[in-house]
């Protein structure tokens, strides 16, 4: 099961968020809840838990199991599923930028596979090779900017030597990250082409099941939840570059 992060202060301020670490907003905190009673429902019990090193997704995790009545769990944290870095984007409002450089460039920068937005310049307070999340990660790993080929290439590896192996022994997993760290994992998983997940919309605090046969191919991939509904939160993330109220 994958799970995108609650809305956060940052999606509710509409800005380029990427690594910087935000709360969740009440809002966030209620659909994180939701998601633990819809993976209830449906009789979705993980063994084991991955997040990013975000506390929004950490939250969004803790709030859902908490649903679940589920207070023990194997927990894995890693910066290799955080969200894709912004860049120079990072802190900027989305729908100013479209204003500014254009809904085709923003849409390039947000949502092509291979063209990273500008980079971050020397002394951004958002360079977090200072940040101490990353203490134990070399500086020249940490990004100053990210494409989605960028983001499939730091998740990917950690995906198949550490995620892929737990669920060939028929354990459940369960993922909560960021919309493009997921697109990441989505695009292997179901075989998408770079022009197709670049408009794949992941809703926040939406489970999505996946379901693999013995040779780890995927028998179903979908959300648990009523389509209509689905639909209608990943137009909202949708709207977050639109100029026109």
């Amino acid at each position: 099961m994958i799970i995108r992060h609650g809305f956060s202060e940052w999606n509710e301020k509409n800005l380029f968020t990427g690594w910087v670490d935000v709360e969740l907003t009440d809002q966030g905190r209620q659909e994180a809840k939701r998601a633990g009673l819809v993976m209830l429902e449906h009789n979705f019990t993980p063994d084991v838990l991955f997040t990013s090193v975000l506390k929004r997704a950490i939250e969004t995790a803790d709030l859902a199991l908490s649903e679940m009545n589920i207070n023990d769990i194997e927990t894995n944290r890693t910066w290799r599923l955080n969200e894709r870095h912004y860049g120079a984007l990072t802190g900027l409002d989305k729908k100013k930028t479209v204003e500014q450089y254009g809904e085709e460039q923003v849409k390039l920068w947000r949502r092509s596979f291979d063209i990273e937005p500008p980079e971050l310049e020397d002394g951004s307070p958002y360079d977090f090779c200072k940040d101490i999340l990353y203490s134990d990660v070399p500086c020249s790993l940490i990004p100053k900017a990210e494409c989605l080929k960028d983001v499939c290439e730091r998740v990917m590896p950690y995906f198949d030597e550490n995620i892929a192996p737990l669920l060939l022994e028929g354990k459940n997993v369960l993922i909560v990250a960021h919309g493009n760290s997921l697109r990441a994992i989505i695009k292997e998983l179901e075989g998408l082409s770079n022009e197709d997940i670049v408009n794949f919309e992941l809703p926040t605090a939406t489970p999505r099941l996946y379901a693999f046969d013995d040779e780890f191919k995927v028998v179903r991939a979908d959300y648990i939840e009523d389509p209509e509904e689905v639909a209608s939160r990943a137009q909202a993330v949708k709207n977050q570059t639109a100029t026109q109220k």
